[in-house]
């Protein structure tokens, strides 16, 4: 019989920042029974993904085995790391772990999918203990910007493993609870095997500030403002959400939540017991009748998404609501890199409306929620893992990171996407390579990013798109010309004749040239129409367009 192993086996979040999904398995070699750490998604983009809603990670290789799950456990609930519970729930039927708040978004998930809210099982934190198979499981209390964020302290066969999760040392974190380096060094005082460590901020050298150190600086721009005051941050941020609506509450503002995400994220914290004295808001309908200048609106879309209460407002309503000229517009929040468009482009629409916009640039208004260095280097030096294997960052990050880790006198180990390590023993190893990659939500339905549907849009959006019809009669030659519709090119191109034209003549001629032999050749047809569709836009715009063609025969 093989020796027994313990295995840890990124999906998703290791040479990327967002969807997460980590697997941790002990048993013999292709029996072991399996633990998953957090199931998140990756937001698309017009670049590399139009139109699809929402990324997932590709868990071919965990529904394969699903009858070896134990559980599954959600640190926090960020959508990196819960968006694709409910999404494969169906492929992997196993239990969901998570505390309070965690479990509130998710069973929210559950139900708009209709899977069993019971499915989400609530967990207090430590040193409440969890038993899945071989794996004793518990939620150790760690400070980030979303409430009741954990650490899993995972203890297998081979000793105890801890996998940061997303995490900040804020000791005065104003909502959840604060890091306690205390409670770690007792966590961690028996040996650990491998800590798996959040690697986002590993670059920025300075070490972290607290979410209190903000508060202030707000309460001061709220107050010297004349018009009325917006501001936007991420809406899972219940501690800074808490933060601007107590500034415009010192400052005698009547608060306003807009935006769908922001209204639950507040709702699910007053729940569930972790936020507290939140001052009283006023519907949007109700803020008409209020002096603009006694109003404070948190709204959604931080990050320019299109849809989200900032952006409409800035294009011009939103829920009876305007914005004017001398009113302030408040980013407590940090843009993501590849959002950068999209957040300048909001800016841009206040500033023709007369909107003095405050971002981050001066640090005052926003702290991360990751780790800096020197907050990294300080829990591995608590920790004291003999392994440390970076996560949650892309793979610059993750190489930087170990490059510490050894300088350290730890063993680093640099595992991406689909690289499981063997962590028995006391030298890790790759054990196998897994085949991993991405499942794109498009509408309703999950597709394989390899299935062609995203590349096709992407090559119609680039090349526009020709539809060739050709009618054939029943002794098999062409009743008519063929004729084009044509999208997304230019009407007319080189020639200066209309374009439609061009390819209809050039249609026509090659069905002239083809004869017989080519006409009872739907293969042919197919392939020769195309062609010379593509060749002749080319000479006439530039562009080699995708092209449908449509043989119908009478028969």
């Amino acid at each position: 019989m093989s020796k027994e192993r313990l295995i840890y086996l990124p999906l998703g979040g290791a040479g990327e920042i967002g969807m997460n999904a980590y697997v941790y398995g002990y048993g013999a070699p292709g029996k072991e029974r399996l633990i998953v750490v957090d199931l998140g998604v990756a937001f698309p983009d017009m670049d590399s993904s139009p139109g699809v809603d929402l990324i997932l990670p590709d868990i071919s290789w965990l529904a394969e085995r699903r009858h070896q799950i134990e559980a599954v456990f959600i640190t926090h609930a960020h959508e990196d790391h819960v968006g694709a519970v409910a999404h494969t729930w169906t492929q992997l039927l196993a239990p969901v772990y998570a505390r309070a708040f965690t479990a509130n978004i998710a069973r929210r998930k559950m139900s708009e999918h209709g899977h069993p809210e019971d499915s989400v099982r609530t967990v207090s934190p430590w040193p409440e203990v969890i038993t899945a198979g071989p794996f004793n499981v518990s939620f150790l209390p760690i400070s980030h910007s979303i409430p009741e964020s954990s650490s899993m302290v995972i203890d297998t066969p081979e000793g105890r493993v801890i996998h940061s999760g997303d995490f900040k040392l804020d000791e005065t974190p104003l909502v959840g609870e604060p890091f306690d380096p205390d409670l770690w060094a007792e966590v961690s005082k028996d040996g650990v095997k491998a800590l798996i460590v959040d690697s986002t901020n590993v670059f920025s050298p300075h070490p972290g500030r607290s979410e209190a150190s903000v508060g202030p600086e707000i309460t001061k721009l709220v107050q010297s403002a004349k018009g009325m005051v917006v501001a936007t941050t991420f809406a899972s941020n219940v501690a800074r959400v808490k933060t601007l609506a107590d500034a415009g509450d010192r400052a005698g503002r009547s608060i306003v939540l807009m935006g769908r995400a922001m209204r639950r994220m507040i709702e699910a914290a007053i729940e569930t017991g972790v936020l507290h004295d939140f001052p009283k808001v006023v519907s949007p309908e109700d803020a008409q009748s209020i002096p603009r200048e006694n109003l404070m609106l948190l709204v959604t879309g931080s990050q320019g998404e299109r849809r989200a209460a900032s952006a409409q407002l800035a294009r011009g309503k939103y829920q009876g609501m305007t914005m004017q000229e001398g009113d302030l517009f408040l980013f407590s929040s940090k843009t993501i890199p590849g959002n950068e468009k999209g957040v300048i482009r909001i800016i841009n629409q206040f500033s023709e409306l007369g909107v003095d916009v405050v971002d981050d640039s001066t640090g005052l208004y926003h702290v991360s929620g990751h780790a800096n260095r020197p907050d990294l280097e300080k829990l591995s030096s608590i920790v004291k893992p003999q392994v440390l294997i970076p996560m949650h960052g892309e793979h610059r990050h993750l190489r930087e990171h170990v490059k510490i880790a050894n300088s350290k006198g730890m063993t680093g180990v640099l595992a991406v996407n689909g690289m499981m390590i063997d962590l028995s023993g006391n030298q890790p190893t790759v054990a196998e390579y897994v085949e991993t990659g991405r499942t794109y939500l498009d509408g309703s339905v999950q597709i394989g990013a390899l299935d062609g549907v995203v590349r096709d849009r992407i090559r119609m959006a680039l090349n526009g798109h020709v539809l060739v019809t050709l009618i054939m009669d029943d002794g098999d030659e062409p009743l008519g010309e063929p004729w084009c519709e044509v999208m997304g090119l230019p009407e007319t191109g080189r020639s200066r004749a209309p374009l439609v034209d061009v390819l209809e003549e050039d249609l026509s001629q090659w069905i002239g040239r083809a004869g017989k032999k080519a006409w009872r050749d739907d293969d042919k047809l197919n392939e020769g129409l195309r062609r010379v569709v593509r060749n002749s836009a080319q000479q006439e715009v530039g562009k080699k367009p995708e092209v449908t063609v449509v043989v119908s025969r009478l028969s």
